[in-house]
């Protein structure tokens, strides 16, 4: 049978974990990147910068000899690349939005401005303003990317480009013909699940076209229910490294199940990834199942759920920013992944309670210490109740 020189990256301890409920306690998460290893898997991604724990995990796991297969999960700004170069990993992921969308929710200009970032899409916004957004989010990363890969610091990177499917075509080429000297895959990230097969296929292959078949890699949520057929056609396109998770699970309808798109590929196509261990694969998902974790089905109540600091923080000034379904609310939970946005969504976009920053960052670091001890996340009603009955005032 044919192989392929695909590379399998694996968000499982990371995005996985992200699904609102879910929580893995450590030792599981140990036990988990040892049966996905053996797996084959190429790369394993934790984000240490989201609490002590998971930079602790990250650094025991380099220890005990899988510092080839760690990487890190890592936010734009020399302190996160510092912090993830310190647990001894080569390889970081370093990841940032390329959408207008959500560029226009971080650039501090438009911070100041009397008009919502949604209104780009009517044309509100001044050109020459989202001009000047792009290249302050290109020269950003460039700053980022060269220190990583300095001489000093000698990672080895992943650009993950958030919300790629929702990206302007012609600024997402300029962003992988301006990053490919520094990178290793350009990672184009459907955030939001929406695109189809036959558009994946023709977006993929004419990205290629234009950037002399630099190497592509794909991250794709399962909002509408088709990221794993979207992988395949990506796949079948040319991109060189797939990104996703076992089992499927993640975020709202969480993300492409890697033991799906192995087996597609093998079954369908007739082609196996080099240095997979297919027999090894049903250990992992056979473990998962004995703990009862499953992905949030796509269109469901809990497909609407986010625990994501970052998300929510988006949330806060655009609706659509993390949202594609016009007649459901999203559901914003509280865990390990959370941050002070969750409380300043749930008390001031719900309750009409608004609280002052410092209250919402004491909540917020009360929640992932509670979260740890108790191994698990909370809904919003739950953290009322916590609220009301004066937890977060000790």
């Amino acid at each position: 049978m044919p192989t392929l020189p695909l590379i399998m990256s694996d968000e499982t301890l990371r995005d996985g974990e992200q699904q609102a409920g879910l929580f893995f306690p450590y030792e599981i998460k140990k036990t988990l990147a040892k049966f996905i290893s053996q797996a084959g898997i190429h790369q394993i991604a934790i984000m240490p910068a989201v609490h002590e724990t998971e930079e602790h995990l990250l650094k025991t796991l380099v220890a005990e000899g899988l510092g080839s297969t760690m990487t890190a999960s890592t936010m734009l700004g020399k302190q996160f690349i510092d912090r993830a170069k310190a647990c001894g990993i080569e390889r970081i992921i370093l990841f940032y939005a390329v959408s207008d969308r959500l560029l226009l929710l971080r650039d501090a200009e438009v911070r100041n401005l009397t008009a919502h970032p949604e209104k780009i899409e009517d044309d509100n916004l001044p050109n020459a303003l989202v001009c000047r957004v792009r290249q302050n989010m290109i020269n950003k990363v460039l700053e980022n990317l060269r220190y990583a890969t300095s001489a000093e610091v000698g990672l080895k990177v992943e650009f993950a480009a958030e919300d790629a499917s929702r990206a302007d075509f012609n600024f997402l080429v300029q962003c992988i013909r301006e990053f490919q000297p520094y990178i290793e895959h350009f990672v184009l990230c459907d955030t939001m699940g929406i695109l189809t097969p036959e558009k994946t296929y023709i977006w993929v292959r004419d990205i290629l076209e234009l950037v002399n078949n630099a190497a592509l890699g794909v991250h794709f949520h399962n909002d509408l229910g088709m990221a794993l057929e979207n992988t395949l056609q990506a796949v079948i396109a040319g991109a060189s490294m797939i990104s996703g998770t076992f089992r499927g699970i993640g975020e709202r309808a969480g993300n492409i199940p890697l033991e799906q798109v192995l087996n597609g590929l093998r079954l369908r196509f007739g082609i196996e990834v080099e240095g997979i261990n297919y027999e090894a694969l049903s250990q992992v998902t056979d473990y998962l199942d004995s703990l009862g974790v499953r992905p949030a089905s796509p269109y469901s109540q809990a497909a609407l759920r986010h625990e994501s600091g970052i998300h929510v923080n988006g949330f806060l000034r655009d609706p659509h920013s993390y949202h594609i379904f016009p007649h459901a609310a999203p559901e914003i939970w509280f865990g390990k992944c959370s941050g002070s946005s969750n409380f300043q969504y749930l008390f001031e976009k719900q309750l009409n309670k608004p609280l002052t920053p410092e209250d919402y960052n004491r909540m917020r670091d009360k929640i992932k210490s509670l979260s740890i001890q108790e191994q698990r996340c909370f809904s919003p009603e739950e953290v009322v109740e916590l609220f009301e009955g004066g937890f977060f005032n000790d």
